[in-house]
C-alpha cells in the first residue's frame, strides 16, 4: 500500500483564504439583487485598494518607527528607502487602477449609484489614516476637517470598528513621518559640525549666509545674461531675482534664528555628490518620490470621477470633483519641495569645509 496522504498539507486557496476573500463581493448583509457585473467591478476596484492601503499604512509605519529614534542608524536608513519605494510604486499601480474603472459608462455607473446611499471614498478610514501618519496639517485640509473628530463621530454611529479608531488614535498620538523626517534633517552635520557641538550655531548661521551669497552671485550672472541676450531689462528682471534671494532667507532664517532642519536638507542637496550623503539624498528623492506618486494618484481619481459623473455632488453629499481636485494641491512634504527652488550650479558653491568627513567610511 502506498503511504497515507498527509493530514495537513497548505494550500494556494488555504494559504489566501480564497473561500472567504471571494465571499465579499455581494455587497453589505441584505443586499439584493445580487451586484450585477458593472456593481461587482466597482466593488472589486475599491476592495483592492483597500488592501493596498493596508499594506502602504504597514510599510509607513514600519519607516515611521525607525525614523522617530533620536538616533537613526546609518545601516537603517537604506531600509526606510526600502519601504517608501515599495509605497510609490503601489501609488503609481493605483493611479493606473483608475484606468480600470473608466471602462465604465457613465449610464453604468448610474445604473447602480443609488445603491451606494450615502457612502463614500472620504469615509476611507485608512486614507485618512494615511494622510496623518504621513503629516498632513489640519490646516492643510479643504475646510480644515479634523480626521480625528471625524472618526470617532463615523465610531459613534458604529460605521467604524472600535479596532480600527484604536488604530487612528495610536497614530495620531506620535510623530508623523514629516516630523520624524525634519527632526532627522536637523541633525545633519554641516561642515562636519553637528547640533551637540558648541560652536554649532555658528557654523551652520555662516553656511546659509555663504549660500545666499552664491544665490546673489549666481543671480546677477543670470540678470547680465537675461540683458545680453535681450530677454528682458534689468528693470523687470531684478525684482524677480532678488525675490528669490529673499524668499531663500526667509525659509532659512526665522525670528528665531536658522531653521536648522531646513540648512540641513539644503547641505545635502547642494553636495549630493559626497559618498556619506548618498544615502540621505536618496532618503529625500524618496519621500518626494513618494508624494509625486500620491499626487498622480489624487489627480487620476479625481479626472475619472469628472469623467463618469461629471461636476454632481458626490454620494456622502462632498462637493464631488471640486473636492477631489482641492486634494491635489495638498503638500506634505513642503520643504522638500521649496528647497530646490534655492539651489545653485555646484561650480558655484562654497568648498565643503572638513570635506574628509564625508567620505567613505570603512570599519
Amino acid at each position: 500500500m502506498g503511504q497515507d496522504a498527509p493530514a495537513f498539507r497548505m494550500t494556494y486557496g488555504g494559504y489566501l483564504q480564497l473561500d472567504s476573500l471571494l465571499e465579499l463581493q455581494s455587497g453589505p448583509e441584505g443586499y439584493a439583487p445580487a451586484p450585477s457585473n458593472d456593481e461587482l467591478h466597482f466593488i472589486v476596484v475599491h476592495q483592492t485598494f483597500e488592501l493596498w492601503f493596508k499594506q502602504i499604512l504597514r510599510e509607513l509605519k514600519e519607516a515611521r518607527d525607525i525614523m522617530i529614534s533620536e538616533r537613526v542608524q546609518e545601516a537603517s536608513v537604506p531600509v526606510i528607502v526600502h519601504h517608501l519605494e515599495r509605497v510609490s510604486e503601489i501609488f503609481r499601480l493605483l493611479a493606473n487602477q483608475w484606468k480600470v474603472m473608466e471602462t465604465l459608462t457613465p449610464q453604468d455607473f448610474l445604473a447602480f449609484r443609488d445603491r451606494l446611499g450615502t457612502s463614500s471614498g472620504f469615509e476611507s478610514w485608512q486614507m485618512r489614516e494615511m494622510e496623518v501618519l504621513l503629516g498632513l496639517e489640519n490646516e492643510q485640509r479643504m475646510g480644515g476637517m479634523d480626521p480625528l473628530a471625524h472618526m470617532e463621530k463615523l465610531a459613534g454611529e458604529g460605521k467604524v470598528s472600535p479596532s480600527a479608531l484604536a488604530d487612528f488614535h495610536a497614530t495620531h498620538s506620535l510623530p508623523s513621518l514629516n516630523d520624524a523626517l525634519m527632526s532627522w534633517l536637523g541633525r545633519t552635520p554641516i561642515h562636519g559640525s553637528s547640533p551637540d557641538e558648541d560652536d554649532d550655531a555658528e557654523v551652520v548661521l555662516d553656511y546659509v549666509n555663504k549660500h545666499l551669497e552664491s544665490m546673489s552671485e549666481h543671480g546677477e550672472a543670470v540678470i547680465k545674461h537675461m540683458i545680453s541676450i535681450g530677454h528682458g531689462d534689468e528693470a523687470t528682471i531684478r525684482p524677480r531675482i532678488e525675490a528669490g534671494v529673499h524668499g531663500a532667507r526667509s525659509f532659512l532664517i526665522g525670528e528665531e534664528g536658522v531653521n536648522r532642519s531646513r540648512a540641513g536638507l539644503l547641505f545635502i542637496e547642494s553636495y549630493r555628490d559626497l559618498p556619506l550623503l548618498s544615502w540621505p539624498r536618496k532618503l529625500i528623492d524618496c519621500f518626494v518620490e513618494l508624494e509625486e506618486s500620491m499626487l498622480l494618484f489624487r489627480t487620476h481619481h479625481a479626472r475619472m470621477v469628472e469623467r463618469m459623473i461629471g461636476r454632481r455632488m458626490g454620494t456622502g453629499g462632498s462637493s464631488g470633483v471640486d473636492y477631489l481636485d482641492a486634494t491635489t494641491k495638498y503638500r506634505i512634504f513642503v520643504d522638500l519641495w521649496a528647497v530646490r527652488t534655492m539651489l545653485v550650479k555646484r561650480d558655484a558653491l562654497p568648498n565643503v569645509e572638513h570635506a574628509e568627513f564625508y567620505g567613505f567610511s570603512s570599519s
